[in-house]
């Protein structure tokens, strides 16, 4: 549903887990329960309170099955989604409109195009452009970025029973392009694809502390560049403590707009002149 709690960047990035009630913006990060339903309600924290209990007991909600409770998730083959091959005509249009060479991003990236009959566990991926991520030179997860306008949620991710590891637990990018010790965080995958190779993203701006525990093992100097957004700066800023914290040398650079919004031209000059200061 839509985040109460969020600024900018409108869409449905809240989520509320049905048997345990909690809640998650994949943008802003975990709420207090009753704070969020009172937000997503109108309604003060103790009214929202009397509204579960009320509603509890008809409909189940906030009770962990206890038949389930240390049940393990079956882990599945992690495999791309069924009609998935080449780019096609109107993957490659969405691409040239967003600035982008489809053929370098097909070669570099391995990105795929998703058929009309795109699908995996039941879950439809058609029009999406089908993101591979790698970790160790293995496939672990994928994204599905809808080529559609008004399409929500613009991002699908892998079902979880077909990842290898969890993507918001590992960064997205290049590996072997991580070894000079210097690296620029940003939020999405199209982010990296216009800095390069010695970027890495974080999949939004709701990071986890395994992400920040792999950041501050692989670079020494990090340069973060996230979206112009208030929201997003104020994570950026709470990213350069958690960073500063653990002994990275680390600074927030600001730029008007989303790095993949950027020319090309302007993103290599970015990027030559950060790295210079490395």
């Amino acid at each position: 549903m839509p985040c109460p709690f969020c600024t900018g960047n409108p869409g449905l990035h809240l989520g509320v887990h049905l048997s345990t009630n909690t809640w998650t913006c994949w943008r802003c990060g975990p709420k207090p329960r009753w704070v969020a339903l009172a937000k997503v309600l109108g309604v003060d924290s103790q009214e929202a309170k009397k509204l579960f209990k009320q509603y509890q007991k008809q409909y189940g909600c906030g009770y962990p099955s206890p038949q389930n409770t240390n049940k393990l998730i079956k882990i599945r083959p992690t495999k791309l989604p069924s009609d998935c091959g080449q780019l096609m005509y109107h993957h490659k249009q969405y691409l040239i409109q967003r600035g982008f060479d489809p053929e370098k991003i097909e070669r570099e990236w391995g990105v795929k195009g998703a058929g009309p009959a795109a699908m995996l566990d039941k879950v439809e991926y058609k029009n999406r452009i089908i993101i591979p991520i790698y970790w160790d030179n293995r496939l672990v997860s994928f994204q599905g970025r809808t080529i559609r306008e008004g399409v929500e949620p613009k991002y699908k991710a892998c079902p979880k029973t077909r990842e290898a590891i969890p993507h918001q637990t590992i960064l997205y990018g290049k590996q072997e392009a991580w070894s000079s010790g210097a690296g620029i965080c940003v939020e999405g995958v199209m982010d990296v694809w216009r800095l390069g190779k010695e970027a890495f993203a974080v999949f939004g701006i709701s990071y986890t502390k395994k992400q920040i525990r792999w950041i501050a093992k692989l670079f020494k100097r990090v340069f973060i560049v996230f979206d112009d957004d208030p929201q997003a700066q104020r994570q950026a800023q709470k990213l350069v403590g958690e960073l500063a914290f653990r002994g990275v040398e680390v600074e927030n650079v600001e730029i008007e707009g989303d790095p993949g919004g950027m020319k090309q031209e302007e993103a290599r000059y970015l990027v030559k002149n950060l790295l210079r200061k490395w």
